[in-house]
């Protein structure tokens, strides 16, 4: 049997763009509604490049669809204090439907402080408890932005996902452990039978050759080999990296978890890295901050 498949690629950037058109349809709806359309605000502390990209992809997305957006950019040396100050105002904003802190902060601020300090009806990134705790007992809140922009690209391309044995490897709190509950729900994509992995899961390779759906936030890029995907697997790589390569222009390449070219060939489905589920964690930001404009 050959070890060949045609796969067909989980294309972020397409449903994206498939996505925002009826976002940008719907904030219309509430811009004549209410007279003025959704807000979502970020605040980006530092200097941070990877931060201030992924930051500034979200302030165009909101023009691309008829957001407003506000970007409080602050210093790296800001108090912890006048962080949860500015949170606080936020909160108490009538003018913002939603808003960020952008992760990770500097190491003299209290990531979690920080986070619980958001209220929960602004939570757009869905970190708060409060969200998370309603997203396991199936209750309306705002999911995740990474699962559940995972979950939109795969309803998109209509992947079968019920009865699947679905691994996810890596148990963060803002992917793997919230991706794990998202695909076992009774929901469509959804009913997986749920294997969450990580570091120190004995015997890895065993684990992730029986998934039907791989899901990797392991955060080590080309971490996930060919050997440890099984033919026909359909598999979510949310990884990104920047490694150093001499032979390109600019002098470094993206990379993703998994090592793309040796495991394309046995897949059916698989993102690609870039244009995977980049755009689409930045499109579930939105798909929030619409929902927190409907109230």
């Amino acid at each position: 049997m050959s070890s060949q498949t045609t796969y067909r690629e989980l294309n972020g950037v397409e449903c994206g763009k498939a996505l925002r058109v009826r976002i940008a349809e719907a904030a219309e709806r509430i811009g004549k509604k209410r007279g003025r359309t959704p807000h979502l605000a970020a605040v980006l502390v530092g200097e941070d490049p990877a931060s201030q990209t992924y930051v500034g992809s979200k302030v165009r997305a909101c023009a691309e669809v008829g957001f407003r957006s506000s970007l409080l950019k602050q210093p790296a040396d800001i108090t912890e204090a006048a962080l949860l100050a500015l949170v606080e105002r936020l909160n108490n904003d009538p003018e913002v439907d939603g808003f960020i802190v952008q992760l990770p902060l500097p190491k003299h601020i209290n990531e979690e402080r920080v986070t619980l300090s958001i209220a929960p009806g602004k939570d757009v990134d869905g970190f708060h408890p409060q969200n998370l705790g309603r997203m396991m007992l199936g209750l309306p809140g705002y999911l995740p932005a990474t699962p559940n922009g995972i979950v939109e690209l795969l309803k998109h391309y209509e992947v079968p996902t019920e009865g699947k044995h679905c691994v996810v490897v890596g148990r963060s709190n803002i992917v793997g452990t919230p991706m794990a509950i998202l695909m076992s729900r009774n929901s469509n994509p959804g009913n997986c039978t749920v294997t969450l992995a990580h570091s120190r899961t004995k015997d890895l390779p065993a684990i992730t050759r029986q998934a039907d759906i791989l899901i990797v936030a392991i955060g080590k890029p080309g971490f996930i080999t060919a050997a440890m995907v099984k033919q026909g697997a359909v598999v979510v790589d949310v990884g990104i990296h920047r490694l150093a390569d001499a032979s390109r222009k600019s002098g470094y390449r993206i990379a993703g978890d998994v090592d793309f070219d040796a495991i394309a060939p046995k897949c059916s489905w698989i993102t690609p890295v870039p244009g995977g589920v980049g755009p689409m964690t930045v499109t579930s930001l939105l798909l929030n901050t619409l929902k927190a404009a409907e109230g």
